[in-house]
């Protein structure tokens, strides 16, 4: 798109989202303009009416624009409408099934890891986190192995922004303790909850990856410590890498890639 003329008006709001979406890093909207190439006071304009109706955040006092909480939580809502929602779904309960334990699809938000799919095991005794439960990020086997998928440097920082608050005897309440585990789970890519959320119940997670191999999401399962132990959970990890990709696949088809 060389000039503003082939751009027509009621699409260039979607554009903007459609580039902020794709990228991996805060941008200005200068940068953002390097790809449309619009007047730069429209830009500007339209990435400022954008953040005041929340659908944009500036990160701290930069001009850098990010993507908020209000057009995660859209994108959120037309995968959950979709044929993607059946697919995801129908991936759950197999994964139920193999694992005999409840399984989650959980996505990053602001405050922490947040259900946005569940298939409940058929046990009696469970333990009960329904869809739209938030975790932390630093006790949680989805939310350790979000912040794993971080760069070295941004895991760093995302790290010293959290509150580390002890849930468990098990919780990392020190940053260096935190950062050389995730390190770990970036080798290994699965990440454990040994206890650290809540007294009697481990977990798995594993990362659900886009067409560009970014993390968009966990595959995790959890269970109560009588029937279920970490050595269970490792085990899985290579059942739970291909669901993961299957799940992948399933939300980004082949003529969807970019």
């Amino acid at each position: 798109m060389a000039t503003s003329e082939r751009i027509p008006t009621n699409l260039r709001t979607l554009l903007i989202l459609e580039i902020l979406g794709k990228s991996d890093r805060a941008m200005t909207a200068t940068e953002i303009n390097e790809t449309l190439q619009l007047p730069k006071q429209t830009v500007h304009r339209l990435c400022a009416t954008l953040e005041d109706n929340g659908f944009l955040v500036r990160r701290g006092t930069s001009r850098k624009y990010q993507v908020a909480r209000r057009l995660r939580e859209m994108g959120a809502g037309l995968l959950h409408n979709s044929r993607d929602h059946i697919f995801r779904h129908q991936i759950l309960k197999t994964v139920s099934q193999t694992v005999g334990e409840s399984v989650n699809y959980v996505v990053p938000e602001d405050t922490g890891m947040r259900y946005l799919d569940r298939v409940e095991t058929d046990w009696a005794f469970r333990i009960q986190l329904p869809v739209g439960t938030e975790v932390p990020f630093h006790c949680s086997a989805s939310g350790k192995c979000f912040l794993a998928s971080l760069g070295p440097t941004a895991r760093k920082r995302m790290v010293a922004s959290l509150t580390l608050a002890q849930r468990t005897q098990a919780t990392h309440v020190t940053a260096d303790g935190l950062l050389t585990e995730l390190a770990q789970i970036a080798r290994d890519g699965f990440a454990l909850d040994r206890e650290e959320f809540m007294d009697g119940m481990v977990a798995i997670a594993v990362p659900v990856k886009d067409a560009r191999g970014r993390f968009i999401a966990a595959l995790a399962y959890h269970g109560p410590t009588p029937r279920m132990t970490l050595t269970d959970a490792i085990a899985q990890v290579g059942f739970l890498q291909e669901s993961a990709q299957r799940l992948g696949d399933a939300l980004f088809e082949p003529n969807e890639r970019p």
